[in-house]
């Protein structure tokens, strides 16, 4: 009935975020999705992520003929765009395989296996529908918010001493090497969760059902929670904002050199372009998810998480995509996500309601301070540069004390009483 219920909200998002880029005559997410069957996808790794998680509830051996499968439909379609000089994408086999055994799923399976590989398939498609909706909610805050409160979040930016600025700098300095790193760390954060998703699922096959709580859930409703925040605090990020990217839209071409001054903040218009999309930082609280759900896995995939966290925050900071702010934000927007979906998985109980109300409490603070409070901020650093690490770091301690009183107990073993010596 979840599933069921889950799949029918989903199916009527899609429909009516369809219906909403059809109104600004673009194809929405449904055209894309269908497009990407025969046209060159948009991102071949992300196809193939999510059919490696559909290929989660399959045996190896299917998952080694389904894999092949893929990989010789992509040949063929690469060996004809080369051919007819189309642009060249691999993926349409990843997704062929994906939609073909959602029909076997129909067609040849009964009962809770059906069921299974539905949840399966219905897994991975979710993941590359999540990209498509995310596309077509950015091109709904671009037109439906003309204009944008940057100048309110970069004067409060000043109380955490203008992150962005000054990583914007050291990015610089590292040349071209730091760049293509972390461009690259920044483009597969869908490909670097299903990696820690993969090894939560690892036991999906054999135990014939998945674990009650993943990242994949976490993921998606970030994904599905978020852009609702960019429609109510539009911001588009110091690149454009006050960066060269912002064309005659900027302030001024200040970034990353020139801090922003300190002037009264207004509300400034901006193209119908640029998506709204910094207030919170999606991408630092997908890639705070991947860190949470990888301090349970091997030392190796914790170095994974904690590297992939690290290098998020380099390029969402480097690169002029966000301002300290939409870090903060992100951090607290995730762990009360987080929050929420283990309190529902194991039942909500007195500390998980204080942990959810208290997590959201100190997200809605955040971004009243940053709409009304930005001058009193950046003119007292010394005291709102604190409290805003203090706030951030509160949920954060919340989280930890919280969920390690929700992990099972494991009782000692009991020691063998000794035995009375034989004289």
């Amino acid at each position: 009935m979840l599933w069921a219920t889950v799949s029918v909200v989903a199916l009527g998002f899609l429909i009516a975020l369809e219906i909403a880029a059809r109104h600004y005559g673009l194809p929405g997410p449904m055209t894309n999705q269908a497009k990407e069957v025969i046209l060159a996808p948009k991102s071949g790794p992300l196809l193939y992520a999510g059919m490696a998680l559909m290929m989660v509830v399959l045996t190896w051996r299917e998952r080694l003929i389904a894999a092949g499968i893929a990989v010789g439909i992509d040949v063929i379609f690469f060996l004809v765009r080369w051919a007819v000089d189309a642009k060249m994408m691999f993926g349409n086999g990843a997704l062929w395989v994906t939609l073909g055994y959602a029909v076997i799923a129909v067609t040849r399976r009964t009962g809770r296996e059906r069921v299974l590989l539905l949840k399966g398939v219905g897994l991975g498609l979710l993941l590359v529908a999540g990209r498509k909706t995310g596309d077509t909610w950015l091109l709904i805050t671009s037109k439906t918010r003309p204009t944008v409160l940057d100048q309110y979040v970069a004067i409060a930016d000043h109380a955490l001493g203008n992150p962005s600025w000054v990583v914007g700098r050291i990015v610089e300095a590292t040349g071209p090497i730091g760049d293509h790193i972390l461009d690259y760390v920044y483009i597969q954060l869908a490909v670097a969760a299903v990696i820690v998703a993969l090894y939560q699922l690892r036991n999906v096959a054999a135990e014939r059902r998945f674990p009650s709580h993943h990242l994949v859930r976490t993921f998606l409703m970030i994904g599905l929670l978020g852009p609702g925040i960019y429609m109510i605090f539009p911001v588009v990020g110091p690149i454009f904002a006050y960066g060269s990217d912002g064309t005659h839209w900027a302030v001024a071409d200040l970034w990353p050199n020139t801090p922003p001054p300190l002037n009264v903040p207004h509300q400034m218009p901006f193209d119908e372009i640029t998506p709204r999309n910094c207030m919170p930082s999606l991408h630092t609280a997908w890639a705070t998810a991947i860190f949470i759900h990888s301090r349970k896995g091997p030392r190796i995939l914790q170095f994974f998480g904690a590297f992939w966290l690290i290098s998020t925050l380099g390029a969402t900071l480097g690169f002029g995509y966000h301002y300290g702010t939409d870090i903060i934000t992100g951090v607290v927007f995730t762990l009360t996500i987080e929050a929420a979906l283990r309190s529902q998985e194991r039942g909500w109980d007195r500390s998980g309601i204080q942990l959810v109300a208290y997590g959201a409490a100190v997200f809605t603070a955040l971004l009243v301070s940053f709409r009304y409070l930005p001058m009193e901020m950046a003119e007292n650093p010394w005291v709102f540069g604190p409290l805003l690490i203090l706030a951030m770091a509160s949920v954060i301690y919340g989280y930890i004390r919280t969920t390690k009183r929700w992990e099972p107990k494991t009782a000692p073993a009991r020691q063998p009483e000794p035995q009375p010596e034989l004289v």
